[in-house]
């Protein structure tokens, strides 16, 4: 089936196909996380009842299911994750600029013009998600490794303190990446139903990126 002309396909199949199992990991994660730290490991959560998997047991399957999708992106999608860290780490001159009138425009719309792939709140949010993630991932993995003692404690520490830090930035990031403020309204297509965004979407809020995908050039 042809593409509308009127539209941009902005993510591959691939690329959408990890999002939503990265996405739906994390949920997991967060759900049965929450559920322990809120002191009710001996009350199964919604969850636990639907799988018949205590919420320890879960949290762990999810914990593993989110290390093998981070392994497979440094291997298997090693030049998608190169091109990932290399627009989160871009800096441009015009970045405080967009800063500075992004609290507008998120009812407005009216973004201040950048030339990255990510504009740069989404590069912030990339780079602390990433940090955040090594971090949990990191400890998670030590506290299945490690019995008790000195370290366990200090996992555990690290690992509570990753999860009250990342939950803000993803709740932000699920806010903004559906759409729901006024000014990110139809960029949800951009990473689901089918990908495609409407050229007039992209324009506002990527310029920059339809510009390289359109072969336009634009003085920085």
């Amino acid at each position: 089936m042809a593409s509308d002309p009127g539209t941009v396909r902005r993510y591959s199949r691939a690329t959408r196909w990890f999002h939503a199992l990265t996405y739906l990991t994390v949920l997991i994660l967060l759900g049965t996380g929450w559920w322990l730290v809120a002191g009710r490991e001996g009350q199964p959560s919604v969850a636990a009842r639907l799988t018949g998997i205590a919420d320890t047991s879960l949290h762990r399957y999810a914990g593993w299911v989110l290390t093998a999708l981070a392994a497979s992106a440094v291997t298997l999608g090693v030049r998608a994750t190169r091109t990932f860290v290399r627009e989160s780490l871009r800096h441009d001159r015009g970045d405080l600029r967009w800063f500075a009138r992004w609290p507008g425009a998120l009812v407005t719309g009216r973004f201040a013009r950048h030339e990255g792939h990510f504009d740069p709140g989404q590069r912030a949010a990339n780079l602390l998600m990433v940090g955040l993630f090594v971090a949990l991932i990191g400890s998670g993995i030590g506290l299945v490794l490690v019995t008790g003692g000195p370290w366990f404690v200090w996992l555990q520490r690290v690992h509570r303190w990753a999860t009250y830090l990342i939950t803000p930035v993803l709740i932000g990031h699920i806010v903004i990446a559906a759409g729901l403020p006024p000014g990110y309204r139809g960029v949800a297509r951009a990473m689901h139903l089918g990908g495609r965004l409407p050229l007039r979407v992209a324009e506002r809020v990527w310029p920059g990126w339809l510009d390289r995908h359109r072969g336009v050039q634009h003085d920085s």
